[in-house]
């Protein structure tokens, strides 16, 4: 699948998400170039429809700057309560509805988003969909003060790990903190793995996101829109 095409799969499933938020919503908006989509048909019911959300919280700058540029005000996550909905893309999705997030780097604000809001809803194309986890390399943020310790740790346990980089400079989160990538594929036990990286003293948030999302908006490469819902 091309770039172009992909785009469009994009888009459709960005637009059927867009189309699911509902007036006086407490909405969590992510990042990537999906939720890129999500913004921009947003904008357009707000112009065409008068849509009004309540709250807006994202989890990037980029994503804060084009909700801005389409006329919503936003909010930091500490100023409100609660979300009733965020919408995110996603690295990976499993049919357990699990998944890896983080490859833009973000995946400390976006998971503290996520666990602060009712319901998550993950829009995606077909090609992130994956029958076991893997297929993607595992970001682990990590305190600088012990990285080299982690890095070093996960390599004697076998986790193939990688530094994520920024051209010739280790890639810093908005936190001021390096990621790890795992090269793990296929994961064979992710709640293992979560729990694992949890104790381990300096890692400050992986990207396994498991029992977060409630509903998956996939756009099929034969123009299928699929809504689905976690049991």
């Amino acid at each position: 699948m091309d770039k172009q095409e992909q785009d469009k799969l994009k888009q459709k499933a960005a637009e059927k998400a867009a189309s699911l938020v509902e007036n006086g919503m407490k909405l969590g908006v992510g990042t990537g170039s999906t939720v890129a989509f999500l913004i921009e048909e947003l904008g357009k019911r707000k112009d065409q429809e008068g849509l009004n959300i309540a709250t807006v919280v994202t989890t990037s700058s980029r994503s804060k700057k084009q909700l801005e540029s389409c006329g919503f005000k936003v909010s930091e996550l500490a100023e409100v309560d609660h979300l009733d909905l965020t919408i995110d893309g996603a690295d990976r999705f499993a049919s357990d509805f699990d998944g890896i997030k983080g490859g833009g780097g973000a995946l400390t604000l976006e998971k503290n988003v996520a666990v602060n809001s009712e319901r998550n809803m993950w829009i995606v194309d077909e090609s992130k969909l994956v029958d076991q986890l893997g297929d993607f390399p595992l970001p682990v943020e990590v305190l600088p003060i012990s990285c080299e310790q982690n890095f070093r740790l996960f390599k004697e346990d076998g986790l193939k790990p990688q530094w994520r980089m920024n051209g010739e400079k280790r890639f810093v989160t908005h936190y001021g903190n390096y990621i790890i990538d795992l090269n793990i594929d296929p994961i064979p036990d992710p709640y293992g793995l979560a729990d694992y990286l949890d104790k381990v003293v300096g890692v400050v948030e992986n990207g396994l996101f498991l029992e977060v999302c409630d509903e998956v908006i996939i756009a099929h490469s034969n123009g299928q829109i699929e809504d689905r819902k976690k049991q």
